[in-house]
C-alpha cells in the first residue's frame, strides 16, 4: 500500500511539472509576442490617426523612404545590402522626417547616423584635399633663379644655393631650395642604358685568379676579356708574377686598337 501511495504521488508530480512548463511556455510566448507588436509599427488605424495631422512633405518623405526599403529587399540576394547612392537617400529622408525612426524596417536607426557621419567625413576629406593645392610663396622669379643656380652648378647643393640666395638678399629656406632643385633633375631612367653602352664602345676587363694546383702549390692567372664580344683575348699563367708578366702582349694590344680604332690605324 506505501508503494502504491508513492506511485501516485510521483505521477501527481510528474503531472504537476508538466503543466506548470506548459503554463511558462505560453507566458514567454505571450511576452515575445507583446514585445514583436511593440517593436512593430504603429497599427493601421493608429497610423492613419497621427497621418491625419502630418504635413503632405513628411508623407511624401516617409513614402519614398519605405518604398526605398521594399525595393532593397525585394533583390535577391541572401542579405540585401544597400549602395552607396542609396545610403545617402535613407539619410537625406531621415534628416527631413520628425519620426524618422518609425519608417526604419530593415536597418536600426545607429547604421543611419553612422551612415550621417561617414557622409560627413568623405565631404570634409574632399574639401581638406582640393585647399591643399597652394600658391607658392616664392616669386616666379626666384623659382626660376634657383633652377638656374641648380642646372649651372651641378655640383652646388641646396645649403650652397641657399647661401648663394642670401648675399642677393633672398632669404629662402633650405627645404624650399630642394623643392625646386628636384623638380629640375633629369629622370635618371632616361639615360644611356647598359645596352646601349656596350654597342657604342668597347669595353675590357681584367682579373687576376690564385689557384692550387695537386700539390697544393699556388697558381696565378691573368686574363682580359672582351666584354661586347664574351671573348678571352690574353690568359696568362704563372707561379712568381712579375710587373713585365702583368702587362698585356702586344697581340693584345693590337687587338685592343683594332677592335676600337679600325684595322687601318694599327698600320
Amino acid at each position: 500500500m506505501v508503494a502504491d501511495i508513492e506511485q501516485k504521488s510521483t505521477v501527481l508530480l510528474a503531472v504537476l511539472k508538466a503543466r506548470v512548463r506548459g503554463c511558462v511556455s505560453k507566458a514567454v510566448a505571450s511576452a515575445k509576442r507583446a514585445i514583436r507588436e511593440a517593436l512593430r509599427p504603429a497599427p493601421i488605424a493608429g497610423g492613419l490617426r497621427r497621418d491625419a495631422f502630418r504635413s503632405r512633405e513628411g508623407l511624401l518623405a516617409e513614402n519614398a523612404l519605405l518604398r526605398q526599403q521594399l525595393l532593397v529587399a525585394s533583390r535577391k540576394n541572401k542579405r540585401p545590402a544597400f549602395r552607396g547612392q542609396e545610403r545617402g537617400l535613407v539619410v537625406f529622408l531621415s534628416s527631413i522626417m520628425p519620426r524618422w525612426t518609425d519608417a526604419l524596417l530593415l536597418v536600426k536607426p545607429d547604421t543611419v547616423i553612422r551612415w550621417h557621419r561617414e557622409g560627413f567625413r568623405m565631404l570634409w576629406k574632399r574639401k581638406s584635399k582640393a585647399n591643399r593645392t597652394r600658391r607658392s610663396a616664392l616669386s616666379k622669379e626666384t623659382i626660376e633663379l634657383i633652377q638656374r643656380m641648380a642646372r649651372e652648378n651641378k655640383l652646388w647643393g641646396a645649403e650652397r644655393i641657399r647661401g648663394e640666395l642670401l648675399k642677393l638678399g633672398i632669404r629662402v629656406s633650405k627645404r624650399t631650395v630642394q623643392k625646386y632643385v628636384h623638380a629640375r633633375l633629369p629622370d635618371p631612367h632616361r639615360g644611356q642604358s647598359w645596352k646601349t653602352f656596350l654597342k657604342n664602345h668597347s669595353v675590357w676587363a681584367c682579373d687576376f685568379l690564385q689557384l692550387y694546383d695537386i700539390w697544393f702549390r699556388p697558381i696565378f692567372a691573368f686574363f682580359i676579356m672582351n666584354v661586347n664580344t664574351k671573348e678571352v683575348v690574353h690568359v696568362a699563367v704563372t707561379r712568381a708574377p712579375t710587373e713585365q708578366w702583368t702587362a698585356p702582349s702586344p697581340c693584345c694590344r693590337l687587338h685592343f686598337v683594332q677592335t676600337n680604332m679600325g684595322p687601318n690605324c694599327a698600320k
